[in-house]
């Protein structure tokens, strides 16, 4: 159990007892033989986490407990809102007199006031993470400022506090919210970001929405500055030399953080196959100014025309990239794979390598299927081959274990020389993808593997099966297209779904099944615990391989690197220390991976708007996405996606059949991968709405 487990331990039996502060710390200190400051800064991050809750002066209480939950707080435009919480089917009720001044998007602890089968009401009494900035466009009344919120589930117009900043009507800005002594909502605006009518400025707004930005504080570039520029003869003592293997690159033409590579082997029975990445944990060490910027960041993020990365440049496309002709340090996990795909043995190390190559997807794809080779593939065509050849192996072994191979189109934008999209199209997927990801998925299992068997405390990658209702909600709609299904085993896996995606591969319907059963999943996450990856079937799972851009595997190879050199033993005092800081980096990085997943599926509909906005009135051949009550989504074949209002459905009476996932009428149906033609009616850049009607000839 962690210290701060066992504070919240202590403060759920006794916390109430004491009449002040001061004799409830050093109670604290006394049970948990800590010094009096440890203890306080430990209290205190369950204060400001929302696990600890002063409920009167110096009365403190765990959450949940005593009719208090904790949760984040979604707003509406009507003023009330709720707070999705866990352990709660549905989400709880707030009314708009007992919001406490709450913003939608901020954390909160709320008091249950009732609770029926027909759901649940409550008062928020504290917000302990507040929104800090918003976005919004400035207006003018008066000759007074106020923001409106792009959000739209923040119902008010927030005064703007007066700056030397010249404002004007219809600006975009970014401000940092202000709450005076009465909770009245204020705002100091910090960035000026353009005019709402360019695109590139609502670009940036969804950007700043989210609370990403491109530039790093001070302290991080200054300590970037001191960063060497190649490996030090010091760095390397202890290291597996490994400058005279042919290691290479494998990533796209534009990549410039290159954090994993590759070599491969072949002998009389097995494979050695060795995955090589980047040693960032030497650079960024637990606290210093790279990784609690790291840890805010959680990840990079990859949009249209930019990235925000995790790490400063000088890290990320510097000392910590394995550029081609230059020693660099990596963690290395060197596997023998048998000719039936097993891993026979293997050596997790730390090393360093010299890349022999840079490589390109679209060159190794060139080199095996076309046999189209330059100065570096020709040199390396048998190795391509051998990678191949295992690849196969190792792929029939996924399919033979039921790993579900869901076919989700990616988008990928053509931009002009001046940055803006001129078009847009599913992004190729070729043979040299397969190899690399094939590659990188073993070395993540078998690292995963190998630290749950010893019980190290780490951060795995985690996807937990879907609930029986979701299994049996797919089974319905199956059974509304004619679809044939096998029966619901008592035990879920992998193989079940599987075995459903194989019986449509060569029917029209094979897109829409798709997306159903992708949609009755949950979504990965980051845990401390070992819970399996449902979708690749696999019972140990981790990010080991991009530790450039996700926090994950910085983490765990810091984890790693502190096993190596302590041969494997680690005091039960620092397992507790690690079993702590891989909860909160899991939790971290999970709500960061989240924050940019919708970020950049924000930031790619506002180009796709952008692209069709001078295309109202065309047709086009459409596809039915999905089915409400309120209309139907439509897909067209370069994945953009509209509404059809159920209003500008053809007149019926219909009936929306959730199961089947229909809109049904008296004379006309609308049926989830149903194909029908469309004309474009509205787009709305700062919505990023696009509508649709039926085009009936």
């Amino acid at each position: 159990m962690t210290q701060k487990k066992k504070i919240l331990e202590l403060i759920d039996k006794n916390s109430l007892v004491f009449s002040n502060v001061d004799k409830l710390f050093l109670f604290l200190s006394s049970a948990l033989d800590q010094d009096e400051a440890s203890v306080k800064k430990m209290f205190y991050s369950l204060v400001s986490s929302g696990d600890i809750f002063e409920i009167r002066k110096n009365k403190f209480i765990t959450i949940p407990s005593h009719g208090y939950v904790k949760g984040e707080f979604i707003g509406t435009a009507k003023g009330f809102g709720f707070v999705r919480a866990d352990g709660f089917n549905e989400d709880i009720f707030i009314p708009a007199n007992k919001t406490f001044g709450a913003l939608d998007g901020e954390f909160v602890i709320v008091k249950i006031m009732s609770q029926t089968n027909d759901g649940c009401d409550g008062e928020v009494v504290s917000i302990y993470k507040e929104l800090e900035n918003i976005v919004g466009a400035v207006s003018v009344v008066a000759g007074n400022y106020f923001l409106d919120p792009d959000n739209t589930r923040i119902n008010m117009e927030v005064p703007i506090v007066k700056t030397g900043l010249k404002l004007a009507k219809n600006m975009k800005v970014l401000a940092k919210i202000v709450r005076t002594e009465k909770n009245k909502i204020k705002c100091v605006v910090n960035e000026i970001l353009g005019y709402e009518d360019d695109v590139k400025t609502l670009e940036l707004s969804i950007i700043r929405e989210h609370n990403l930005f491109e530039e790093f504080p001070g302290q991080v570039v200054e300590a970037e500055r001191k960063l060497p520029k190649e490996v030090l003869p010091a760095q390397k003592k202890g290291r597996l030399d490994l400058t005279k293997e042919t290691i290479f690159t494998i990533d796209g033409a534009d990549a410039k953080d290159l954090d994993d590579a590759i070599h491969i082997k072949k002998f009389e029975d097995y494979y050695e196959v060795g995955v090589h990445i980047a040693d960032v944990g030497e650079y960024v060490k637990q606290g210093n100014v790279f990784d609690e910027e790291a840890f805010r960041r959680g990840t990079s993020v990859y949009f249209p025309t930019s990235v925000l990365p995790m790490l400063p440049k000088g890290l990320s496309n510097g000392i910590c990239s394995l550029n081609e002709g230059v020693e660099r340090l990596t963690l290395s996990c060197i596997m023998k794979v048998d000719f039936k795909g097993n891993v026979k043995d293997y050596n997790i190390c730390e090393s360093f390598i010299k890349s022999v190559a840079r490589l390109t997807y679209k060159e190794v794809h060139e080199a095996l299927s076309e046999n189209i080779l330059n100065e570096k593939t020709k040199k390396l065509k048998k190795d391509f081959v051998l990678m191949r050849e295992l690849c196969d192996i190792l792929e029939s072994n996924t399919q033979k274990r039921g790993a579900l191979d869901l076919d989700i189109p990616e988008v990928q934008f053509v931009f002009d020389e001046n940055g803006m999209a001129v078009d847009i199209k599913r992004r190729d997927r070729n043979e040299a993808h397969r190899l690399i990801e094939d590659f990188m998925v073993l070395a993540n299992e078998t690292i995963a593997r190998h630290f749950s068997k010893r019980g190290v405390p780490f951060v795995y990658r985690v996807h937990e099966a879907p609930s029986k209702e979701k299994v049996y909600s797919v089974c319905d709609f199956l059974k509304g297209i004619g679809v044939r299904y096998p029966q619901v085993p008592d035990e879920i896996k992998p193989i079940y779904f599987q075995e459903i995606l194989d019986s449509v591969e060569n029917l029209n319907t094979k897109d829409v099944v798709n997306k159903v059963v992708l949609r009755a999943m949950p979504k990965a996450k980051y845990a401390n615990k070992d819970l399996g990856h449902f979708g690749l079937a696999l019972v140990d799972y981790c990010h080991f391989t991009s530790p450039i851009r996700r926090y994950p595997d910085l983490t765990i190879h810091r984890i790693i690197k502190e096993w190596l050199h302590k041969n494997g033993k680690l005091s039960e005092t620092r397992k507790e220390e690690l079993e702590e800081f891989t909860y909160e980096a899991s939790e971290q990085s999970s709500s960061c991976e989240r924050n940019a997943d919708y970020a950049e599926r924000d930031v790619d509909d506002l180009w796709k708007a952008y692209l069709m906005k001078d295309r109202v009135g065309e047709v086009f051949d459409a596809t039915i996405s999905s089915v409400t009550n309120f209309g139907i989504f439509v897909s067209l074949d370069n994945t953009v996606e509209g509404l059809i209002k159920i209003s500008d459905l053809p007149d019926d009476a219909y009936l929306f059949l959730e199961k089947q996932l229909k809109l049904k009428g008296a004379s006309h149906v609308f049926s989830l991968g149903d194909k029908i033609k469309v004309m474009l009616t509205n787009v709305s850049l700062q919505a990023r709405n696009i509508d649709f009607k039926i085009f009936e000839n």
